[in-house]
């Protein structure tokens, strides 16, 4: 059955060996950027300790060290006996007060620069996916489109959004692109929240987000990279204009 491989793919690339060097730091920042994306859901349970070392490549002492520290950042309970283990806690959305303080310290050309290294990420995975994805492939990322347009605020919108464009990178089948999409969707998701809550753009990033899918579904490789870069391209314009604003 491949029905859920996209979805199989991003969690891979979630639980896949991180990098050499820090490495308490960068299995603190894999769990935490896939919590926060959502792509690890509130009240999961991980991996066994034993297990969740192994598949992330790292020493059982190392992966203790990092689940103390999610655990301080409040993303990770703990509980002790029968049925216990360690479970994601999804945080808090900051309030519109705190995110547009966060906008603040981004300037408009950090902006257009971020939106640059996302256009090129999200271009690229439409065009890979379009030319390496059967059409049973694209159901993870079709139910994330409709998940968007039922979603009732603009924290859980800025949540599936981010969630698409990884989803994409691995319908690329790229474990790379796959991890680059999440580490950056943490970076640039939450700001989103602040032009997702217009229930107009919502179904106009919904639709383009369609378009990308057809296109994917179709072959249509340069097409569904248009596509894909013209979406992000548009959120990004939306931030920059907010940002010159304040």
């Amino acid at each position: 059955m491949r029905q859920h491989q996209t979805d199989g793919g991003a969690r891979k690339a979630v639980f896949a060996p991180v990098d050499s060097g820090a490495r308490v730091a960068a299995v603190v920042r894999r769990i935490g950027d896939a919590i926060e994306l959502g792509l690890l859901a509130d009240g999961e349970q991980l991996p066994g300790e034993t297990e969740l070392a192994g598949q992330l490549g790292v020493s059982t002492v190392t992966l203790r060290e990092a689940l103390m520290a999610l655990r301080q950042q409040g993303l990770v309970v703990t509980r002790r006996g029968r049925g216990g283990g360690s479970f994601v806690s999804s945080p808090e959305v900051p309030d519109r007060e705190r995110l547009v303080e966060r906008l603040r310290d981004w300037s408009p050309e950090e902006l257009r620069d971020l939106g640059d290294h996302w256009a090129a990420l999200s271009g690229t995975a439409a065009g890979l996916a379009a030319q390496r994805t059967e059409d049973h492939d694209l159901d993870q990322l079709r139910r994330t489109t409709e998940a968007l347009r039922g979603a009732p605020d603009a924290a859980a919108r800025s949540r599936v959004y981010g969630r698409f464009h990884v989803e994409l990178a691995a319908a690329a089948q790229s474990a790379r692109l796959t991890r680059e999409q999440v580490a950056l969707q943490t970076e640039i998701g939450a700001l989103l929240c602040l032009v997702l809550g217009d229930d107009e753009y919502r179904e106009e990033v919904a639709d383009r987000h369609r378009s990308v899918i057809s296109a994917v579904q179709d072959g249509a490789h340069a097409s569904a990279r248009e596509l894909a870069e013209r979406c992000v391209r548009d959120s990004t314009a939306r931030l920059i204009a907010l940002r010159l604003a304040l």
